[in-house]
């Protein structure tokens, strides 16, 4: 497992500086190391919520590969017709992000939807154990929150398998340590599992 370092402000509880790298993205972020070689220089990101798209994207222009438009279904269409028409005469590569999930995006303007119909696909999944423990720790160290390896050792069996569940999961230990007045131990982690993802099955160890 290894992480990317973002030339951010430190962004505390607003989100994390690094991207960790797993299962869920490798293949997309290997996939920037050859972005001359996309079709028409242009690849669409996909992902979940808080799977760390805007990141990605902001690492991509800011290391120099190339341009990025963040939520770029949100976007005006002729306007982003224009972004990409500048990307093709300047021959920069182009990484697109969607909030929309892959084959959600409706495109109503014709020549914009033919281009970015042929453009690389590139998807963020579901992170597997090794990913969600690096995440747990990574949304941790961002709140001040001290977690050994007993937490994720517990906590990864149980939490959601998303980018979100984690930050939320993570959110809630934080919360009810800080209305407890205590640090975040067993109890702590058993209650915020328990508020988001409901009553836990005991377990053998």
């Amino acid at each position: 497992m290894s992480q990317i370092a973002l030339p951010l402000a430190p962004g505390g509880a607003d989100g994390p500086t690094r991207i960790v790298v797993g299962n869920a993205n490798r293949a997309a972020l290997e996939a920037m190391a050859a972005a001359a070689t996309w079709p028409f220089r242009t690849a669409i990101l996909f992902g979940p919520p808080r799977s760390g798209k805007s990141l990605i994207a902001r690492w991509f222009a800011e290391s120099g590969v190339g341009e990025a438009i963040d939520d770029a279904d949100r976007m005006d269409e002729t306007e982003l017709f224009h972004r990409w028409n500048r990307a093709q005469e300047s021959g920069v590569p182009l990484l697109l992000t969607s909030s929309a999930a892959e084959g959600a995006w409706t495109i109503r303007l014709p020549d914009l939807a033919s281009r970015l119909g042929a453009a690389l696909h590139l998807q963020i999944g579901a992170p597997d154990d090794a990913m969600l423990a690096e995440l747990i720790e990574l949304h941790a160290e961002q709140r001040g929150i001290v977690l050994g390896p007993d937490a994720c050792a517990y906590l990864v069996p149980r939490a959601e398998r998303s980018h979100m569940g984690v930050e939320r999961l993570v959110e809630a230990i934080d919360r009810i340590s800080l209305e407890r007045k205590q640090a975040p131990t067993l109890s702590v982690w058993r209650d915020a599992l328990e508020e988001l993802m409901g009553p836990q099955e005991p377990r053998l160890f």
